[in-house]
């Protein structure tokens, strides 16, 4: 079998690399690679390269089956085609998923929990860690409550040096309780509490960024919490609950059209 006959492809060599090819294609590949060492050590340094970006994020990955089908739905919700904000987002998760392994490959990548120009890293355990403290409490569960809105959102968005708004969460059943204060990376935040009428809540946490940045949306869980996350230019944000990630993602995507708004 000559190799002019059946020539091994970039392809073919990425699919060997990811484990992806069929038995009889896998012979032929490996036949392919005994006999052409430039591309076998190309398929050696993709697959150390596979290897050490699975070891290094393995802690923190969150993905679940589904995962993928939230954000094409989200991508696809806006009234008339191309309206959505979600759609531009959807081609920043493709994106940056493409920027992650390339900046692999050229060895600029950190994992969660280490500084990497934004304050994304640390948001989904501060949001997670918030929502824990607070969406418990009987008594005290915010400073101000629902019935002082006005107050609640000017109070906060002085503090935060940024418009923000209460979002309007009664189409996805869940009602203002109020808010509170809260710190962000080491700055002033912003808690929102909502409930719902079986009294299951979820909380919304603005942060100030510390760059200019426009980061792709993201899912992490904590034990049974789940956070929506992402930043938009000066500010992130994170909606957390103990509710389904398909409901989150929705009260996540009526957020953003609220928050775009101001």
């Amino acid at each position: 079998m000559t190799d002019a006959a059946t020539p091994v492809t970039e392809g073919d060599l990425h699919a060997y690399a990811d484990a992806q090819l069929s038995n009889g294609e896998l012979a032929r590949v490996e036949t392919w690679l005994k006999d052409h060492p430039d591309d076998a050590e190309k398929v050696r340094q993709w697959q150390a390269q596979n290897c050490m970006i699975q070891t290094m994020f393995e802690p923190y990955r969150a993905a679940r089956p589904g995962d993928a089908e939230l954000f094409a739905s989200a991508a696809d919700s806006g009234a008339t085609p191309g309206s959505s904000p979600w759609r531009t987002r959807g081609l920043q998760v493709g994106a940056g998923i493409c920027l992650f392994a390339l900046g692999a490959v050229a060895g600029h990548y950190a994992p969660f929990g280490t500084p990497t120009g934004t304050d994304e890293a640390g948001l989904h355990q501060e949001a997670s860690s918030a929502f824990l403290i607070y969406a418990s409490e009987v008594r005290h569960p915010v400073e101000v409550k629902a019935d002082e809105k006005d107050h609640l959102v000017k109070w906060l968005s002085k503090k935060l040096g940024h418009q923000l708004a209460a979002p309007d969460l009664s189409a996805r059943g869940f009602s203002l309780v109020g808010g509170r204060l809260v710190p962000v990376n080491g700055k002033a935040g912003a808690l929102m509490m909502y409930e719902d009428a079986a009294g299951k809540r979820l909380t919304i946490l603005v942060g100030q960024s510390e760059a200019d940045a426009i980061t792709s949306f993201r899912f992490a869980s904590e034990g049974p919490v789940e956070t929506f996350y992402w930043i938009d230019e000066k500010l992130s944000y994170a909606v957390t609950g103990e509710i389904p990630r398909d409901v989150l993602r929705r009260v996540a995507d009526d957020c953003y059209r609220q928050f775009e708004t101001l």
